[in-house]
């Protein structure tokens, strides 16, 4: 799980190289790491020519819905699992609502989150 802190008049499509480039190496089958997931899914607000450039250049590639099309891309049956994710994040008080205005405390409060969510579903693989 990777998350980025930003102030909160930031667009969500300058965040999105940052966030794809700072996963880290995913462990499992012997041999190097995956550097790369397969897919990066998005709603209309990360639909860009550049960005998806950016993309396919990773290897990745972009399922984003476009901008002026009509609903019913799909996309909407695979984002239960941000919207879920982010309803576990403010089920924490300190974070659904930002009282600390030192940006490292309160990244330290979502790193805290983030741990507890992984841990939770390390437990739980149903989650």
């Amino acid at each position: 799980m990777v998350f980025r802190l930003t102030g909160a008049h930031r667009h969500d499509i300058t965040q999105l190289l940052p966030l794809v480039d700072g996963v880290p190496p995913v462990a499992g089958k012997r041999g190097r790491p995956r550097r790369r997931f397969d897919r990066a899914q998005g709603d209309r607000a990360y639909d860009s020519r550049r960005h998806r450039q950016e993309l396919r250049k990773r290897g990745i590639e972009p399922l984003l819905a476009r901008r002026g099309t009509p609903h019913g891309s799909g996309l909407g049956k695979y984002r239960y699992v941000v919207e879920r994710a982010l309803s576990w994040l403010h089920r924490n008080r300190r974070l659904s609502m930002r009282y600390e205005r030192n940006p490292e405390i309160h990244e330290a409060f979502l790193a805290l989150a983030c741990a507890l969510i992984c841990r939770n579903c390390l437990k739980n693989p149903f989650c």
